[in-house]
């Protein structure tokens, strides 16, 4: 259950669906849908304007590029916290959307309760680690994609027990308590850890730890 007001924006070219989608997420308390439009250029503008937590987004609209506009969003929202929202299944698309920092992946397959869940998840500062999120790190694992990190640093067992506890989605309330920390700290030692890392995002952590074994490697059955 959503226990404070979260801001939402929908972009998405169809207008049906959008309009759907905005009228079934507005009949949630604590859900603002404060922006819908299919203008994927210039969504950047109207989110400077707004105070917007989550932003639905379609990446794959025939007249956009998807690495281009989430660039420009997160540089200019830094704190805005995106799911892309597709049928489009495209792993190496999909890789290279988590390299920018998205928050998540919603398939519109999936269904609309898990929508609901990775809202929840986003607005409490956990990571939405659904299937295809973990397929999509398994993925970038097998396929030997790089990791944009110092390899060599040495970390902790602290930082390596924040980062499992990431992995199991935990908030930082609930890290708080199982390292005996506040949530300031649970807080700077996140960053901290990033900075360490030079990684930008809590997906940068999970590749890392992925590629050093410190989170399960196991096999699973990527989606082509």
């Amino acid at each position: 259950m959503l226990s404070k007001s979260i801001n939402v924006a929908i972009v998405d070219n169809r207008t049906l669906f959008r309009k759907t989608l905005k009228d079934y997420l507005s009949g949630h308390p604590n859900i603002n849908v404060v922006i819908q439009t299919a203008e994927i250029e210039n969504i950047h503008r109207k989110l400077i304007d707004y105070d917007i937590h989550i932003l639905l987004i379609d990446v794959y609209s025939p007249d956009s590029n998807a690495h281009d506009t989430i660039q420009q969003i997160k540089r200019l929202c830094p704190d805005i916290k995106i799911l892309v929202l597709s049928i489009n299944m495209d792993m190496n698309l999909l890789s290279e959307l988590l390299d920018l920092d998205i928050a998540g992946y919603i398939s519109e397959f999936d269904e609309p309760e898990d929508l609901l869940r990775a809202i929840l998840s986003l607005s409490n500062e956990r990571i939405y680690k659904n299937k295809m999120f973990t397929e999509i790190l398994y993925w970038n694992k097998q396929n030997n994609r790089p990791v944009a990190t110092d390899t060599n640093v040495a970390l902790n067992d602290r930082e390596k027990e924040l980062i499992r506890l990431l992995w199991e989605e935990k908030s930082n309330k609930e890290i708080s308590h199982m390292l005996f920390l506040s949530v300031r700290s649970v807080e700077k030692l996140r960053q901290d850890l990033k900075e360490k890392l030079g990684v930008k995002s809590t997906v940068g952590l999970l590749k890392y730890a992925l590629s050093k074994k410190i989170i399960p490697v196991r096999r699973t059955s990527f989606v082509n």
